[in-house]
């Protein structure tokens, strides 16, 4: 095996580094998620810490790293006696995006519990990385489930498995760090908060350090051991820090001054909850000892607000990360120098606070931009053959459920049905390779009838592996939500295209919280274009759609066929994500021979492939064609009007009961 690349010999990127050194000082500063494009050394770092974590002593033979000095006293392999152990280097241990539950938390052998009557625990990756590093890459990949399994231990210091009536529970103490690529989808923000910290990392631009990372990349993979060498040094000198800082952390005294600059900055920035102000004592703290103080200065508290803050403030996906470095200082100026019987600080001084509202809470989007007012068009906009300025959306709101009938087997998601690892139990089948989840009720069923050719005469049940029973289980899967977007003339008149952004901006949103993926096409004038392929990140969509121009004929025809051609590519790459094809548009079809009746059996496309669709009728004015709504009988799917798409709308919900009373009927 070749040596790890050193963590001093990483070019730049002062924050990643900081950030998982402070929590190798203090891991209850609760791990680092590192976010970023690919290639800018997330994995490089995380790997190189791990060689400079201090070796740790175990109990010779536990499975669950008990430390000897004070093992556990519910380790699953204990008790264990006190006293001197092994020591070994300290773990990184990473959990694939594939991995399932049993994997993470580990598994009793349910097959050998009740064939043998043997109850064998085998444990999980949780266990392997007590008192070490647990990486997840491409964490915002994971499902949610694991996520939340992973970060309640992390929190807890202990992991709980609970299956069949038998309890296990562990240490599970570790440094936890997460990457992510923006770009392939956003945590949801409750699994943001969950995290420590948070760093936002890039490649340099400046072509000297570029020269640098090529120069020792190069230098490194010519010679790993030779390259490990000449950093020796340095690395020796940083683990001895950690060391250091650690020894020296229990002495830091946080005082009431940096308490009071710390709560007022989490108020400034309107951070919900308290789990902030929490990290960012204990990373003040951290820093202190890292720095080789006993006292938490305002300079502590500044980097700290910066590591700890940016993720936990964003009101929805669509919200850049980042702190105003002004406001902040400002902030903390204001409450800096107060002891204890100062309650009284002056609501005119520096900063501005006073009660007044944030300066990025109303209108300003935090980063000096106006937001739009709600409802509001933006650019006048013709339905003449030249392109308009792009319009603005209005403002998002909560959308009904649009959903894909009948069941699917995709991705663990929240909008359609399917088949799933985990929600309710709708019956049971043989096991099809190994066994997950026992269906307890048709196991015995299956084996009941065998009893006396088996010998079986007493109380009591003799059970064969050919008895055990799947328990088949329902929840929701994620779908591939591709929206076909008319940006022509017709759409911008009367200033109708700012509502329909923000209707489109809605149902991504929505498709975020639903865990879907999302694709944008558009067409106008004479052609359709692919305006973002299918991704996970809504907000590449909601960028693209936001700088969506306007104007010229309606080529309902193309952009039909060319979402054709979308789903069917997407069909090849992922056969069990299913597809919601959402129209935005007035029906109309311009342009060319024949356009009605082109975008009728391109429509019809679908309706053979029984593709989900869903029309959002656009059309506005006293005097209306119906046309979205033909347009959705060709497609075999429904329409709705921008006012039906509401969740809460009052005309979407008398249309649903007369439905309902017509069906009944």
């Amino acid at each position: 095996m070749s040596a790890p690349y050193p963590f001093t010999a990483i070019v730049g990127q002062d924050d990643l580094r900081l950030a998982l050194l402070l929590n190798a000082v203090s891991p209850a500063v609760g791990g680092v998620l590192v976010r970023g494009e690919k290639g800018t050394a997330k994995s490089t770092a995380v790997r190189a810490l791990s060689a400079l974590l201090p070796e740790v002593a175990v109990v010779p033979g536990c499975r669950f790293s008990c430390d000897p000095a004070s093992p556990d006293p519910a380790c699953p392999d204990g008790p264990h006696e006190a006293g001197t152990g092994a020591v070994r280097p300290a773990r990184m241990v990473e959990l694939p995006v594939g991995a399932s539950e049993d994997r993470l938390v580990g598994a009793l052998d349910i097959e050998r519990a009740l064939a043998e009557g043997v109850k064998s625990f085998e444990p999980g990756l949780l266990a392997q990385a007590h008192r070490g590093i647990l990486y997840v890459d491409e964490v915002n990949l994971l499902h949610d489930h694991l996520v939340d399994l992973l970060l309640d231990a992390a929190a807890m210091g202990a992991s709980y498995v609970e299956r069949e009536g038998v309890s296990v529970r562990h240490a599970a103490r570790f440094l936890l760090v997460g990457t992510m690529n923006p770009e392939e989808g956003e945590l949801r923000p409750q699994l943001l908060d969950r995290f420590g910290l948070t760093v936002e990392v890039a490649a340099s631009r400046e072509p000297e350090q570029r020269v640098e990372v090529v120069r020792r990349r190069l230098a490194y993979d010519d010679d790993p051991a030779g390259f490990a060498a000449r950093w020796a040094g340095e690395e020796a000198a940083v683990r001895q820090r950690i060391v250091a800082a650690r020894e020296l952390l229990p002495s830091v005294r946080l005082g009431d001054g940096a308490l009071r600059q710390i709560a007022a900055t989490c108020a400034a920035f309107e951070v919900d909850g308290m789990r902030a102000d929490i990290v960012m004592a204990r990373t003040a703290t951290a820093l202190a000892a890292w720095a080789g103080r006993t006292d938490v200065l305002a300079e502590d508290v500044r980097q700290a607000a910066l590591l700890a803050l940016p993720h936990r403030r964003r009101r929805n996906p669509f919200d850049a990360p980042g702190l105003d470095e002004d406001r902040l200082d400002d902030t903390l100026e204001e409450f800096s120098g107060q002891d204890e019987g100062d309650d009284d600080p002056d609501p005119d001084g520096p900063g501005g606070g006073g009660g007044q509202p944030a300066p990025d809470s109303g209108q300003d989007g935090g980063d000096g931009t106006a937001r739009p007012e709600a409802g509001e068009g933006g650019e006048p906009q013709t339905s003449g053959g030249r392109e308009q300025p792009a319009a603005r959306a209005a403002e998002p709101f909560r959308t009904k459920v649009l959903s894909v009938p009948g069941i699917g087997e995709g991705a663990a998601g929240r909008r359609s049905r399917a088949r799933t690892e985990h929600g309710r139990t709708t019956g049971a089948r043989r096991p099809q390779g190994a066994l997950t989840a026992l269906h307890l009720a048709a196991t015995v069923r299956a084996a009941a009838p065998h009893q006396r050719a088996r010998g079986r005469t007493g109380p009591g049940l003799l059970l064969r592996r050919d008895d055990l029973r799947q328990a088949v289980r329902e929840g929701h899967e994620s779908n591939l939500v591709l929206f076909v977007v008319d940006a022509s003339g017709s759409m911008a008149a009367r200033q109708r295209m700012g509502a329909v952004k923000g209707a489109v901006l809605s149902l991504l949103l929505d498709a975020y919280q639903r865990r879907d993926k999302v694709g944008l096409v558009t067409f106008r004038g004479t052609a359709a274009d692919v305006a973002l392929p299918p991704t996970s990140s809504v907000d590449a969509a909601a960028a693209r759609l936001e700088s969506l121009p306007t104007g010229g004929r309606t080529p309902l025809a193309a952009g039909l066929l060319r979402a054709h051609e979308v789903l069917r590519v997407e069909r090849l790459r992922d056969p069990a994500r299913r597809a919601l094809l959402v129209v935005v548009t007035d029906g109309r079809a311009t342009g060319g021979p024949e356009p009605v009746a082109l975008a009728g059996r391109a429509a019809r496309l679908f309706a053979a492939g029984q593709v989900a669709s869903v029309v959002v009728d656009c059309e506005s004015g006293p005097v209306r064609l119906g046309l979205a709504g033909r347009l959705a009988d060709e497609l075999g799917g429904t329409a709705v009007t921008l006012d039906e798409l509401r969740a809460d709308s009052i005309a979407g919900l008398v249309r649903d009961v007369q439905g309902t009373s017509r069906r009944a009927g």
